[in-house]
């Protein structure tokens, strides 16, 4: 039986009986650190601006925190058991600042560095490639309360921490990205305050988005300077076509604002150089003398996240004036709300290759948050979470077909987690977890994603 989700799209599966994406495709996961480790207190792990945020009143549903999340701290053997048992070529996961270095500088934490050290090598151990990233938005609070990423000294900050983790890793490790979705965590904690940390401000936006941007330069070169020749360095950007909701000037003026932050103001610089005319205008002498040559280091690939369209409004309360809104009732939409429609990652794919330098495009991260728990025998089947893989990765597919050099996806995510500002209230994991217990079932999802992987790779 179709779920609803592809009754409504009209198609039954075409992945796993026809769409090849041959025997070097990389076929990964992905997670976040304060999402599932948990321990947030031990070793020696410092605070983080998510510890933080959570605890404000108001700004996380039900009051959650990731002080046990998943419990990854103590289970990650468990968890890497899964990923074999699943078929991964590869597992992304970011490394905690807080937890090697506590306050976001000076000693490292030795028991921290040992953590990631006994993960990498499990990894290797059980044949998955580890594929690291520094920077998942949990900012240490000691660096937050210097100033964060409002303060230009950031950026010789986090290419220290950089310079640490490629030197204590690379030699193992030989896949590394700067940051997840430095986009979202200039806009979503500076300009909404949705996220950590909580700010609502035009200027604190913009040295955000440059701080980042330069930070992301330094650390790409102090990782080349620790690592070992042929170490692969990339970024990851959370890149959504987006639309004004509405047909008249000022929706397309939000939609221009949004797309300008959200797709461009932290890939452009990276991969042309420059900021596009509007930003540079804005951010002024903020961007110093070598800034952009420095935040232009040449990348080996590049990370793809995407999830759906967006749709624009005018925001008064925005310091940009510019929202997002629900999407149109014309397609399926995923518990938390987004439009399911695998046409929007062909597209935005199709804008890259346009756009920008040819690098190899990894899928970093896509998925979907359905509300699936265990039945009466304690599985847990998700055929929507089914049906929506199985459209984005035929997506995925004729985007290959068009031309796209698209060598890898991650599913996001390998278990369900912390959802950020919504708690544990939706779960987007191919693993259901039991957050009283700890247990961990994996779902129809996981089966098919096995299924899909052992056929590509036997075949």
């Amino acid at each position: 039986m179709l779920s609803r989700v592809a009754a409504a799209r009209g198609e039954r599966s075409p992945i796993m009986s026809t769409v090849r994406f041959g025997p070097d495709f990389v076929w990964g996961a992905a997670t976040s650190c304060y999402q599932i480790e948990g321990a947030a207190t031990e070793d020696g792990r410092g605070p983080s601006i998510w510890d933080r945020f959570a605890r404000l009143p108001g700004k996380v549903l039900n009051g959650d925190t990731g002080d046990v999340a998943c419990d990854h701290y103590h289970r990650y053997r468990d968890d890497v058991r899964l990923m074999r048992e699943l078929g991964l070529d590869a597992y992304r996961f970011s490394i905690a600042w807080p937890r090697v270095l506590p306050e976001g500088r000076g000693r490292a934490n030795a028991a921290g560095l040992d953590f990631y050290d006994r993960l990498v090598d499990t990894l290797l151990e059980a044949g998955i490639a580890p594929w690291a990233c520094l920077h998942h938005w949990d900012l240490p609070v000691a660096l937050s309360d210097r100033g964060g990423w409002e303060s230009r000294d950031i950026a010789g900050w986090f290419a220290d921490y950089a310079h640490l983790m490629a030197g204590r890793l690379a030699d193992r490790a030989r896949h590394w990205f700067t940051f997840n979705e430095p986009n979202v965590l200039a806009w979503l904690g500076h300009a909404t305050g949705v996220h950590a940390p909580g700010i609502r401000s035009r200027d604190a936006t913009l040295a955000a988005v440059h701080h980042i941007n330069l930070s992301h330069g330094k650390a790409v070169e102090a990782i080349r300077d620790a690592a070992p020749a042929g170490t692969q360095i990339g970024v990851i950007a959370s890149l959504q076509p987006i639309h004004p909701a509405r047909e008249d000037e000022a929706h397309a003026r939000a939609a221009e604002t949004i797309d300008l932050f959200w797709n461009l103001a932290m890939v452009d610089p990276l991969l042309l150089g420059h900021y596009p005319d509007a930003l540079a205008a804005m951010l002024g002498d903020r961007v110093q003398s070598g800034d952009l040559e420095t935040i232009a280091a040449p990348l080996d690939l590049f990370g793809l996240n995407h999830y759906c369209r967006q749709y624009a409004v005018p925001d008064p309360d925005n310091p940009f004036g510019a929202g997002l809104t629900a999407p149109p009732d014309d397609r399926p939409v995923t518990d938390v709300g987004w439009r399911i429609d695998g046409s929007g990652l062909a597209d935005q794919v199709a804008r890259i290759v346009e756009r920008y330098p040819k690098l190899p495009i990894y899928i970093t991260e896509n998925g979907a948050a359905f509300p699936d728990g265990p039945d009466a025998a304690g599985a847990v089947h998700d055929p929507d979470r089914i049906a929506f893989l199985d459209e984005y990765l035929d997506a995925v597919a004729r985007a290959r077909d068009a031309g796209a050099d698209i060598r890898g996806y991650f599913v996001w995510s390998l278990m369900d987690n912390y959802e950020w500002e919504l708690g544990y209230s939706k779960r987007f994991g191919i693993v259901y977890v039991d957050y009283r217990t700890q247990d961990r079932i994996p779902k129809s999802s996981y089966r098919f994603y096995q299924e899909l992987i052992d056929r590509h790779r036997s075949g």
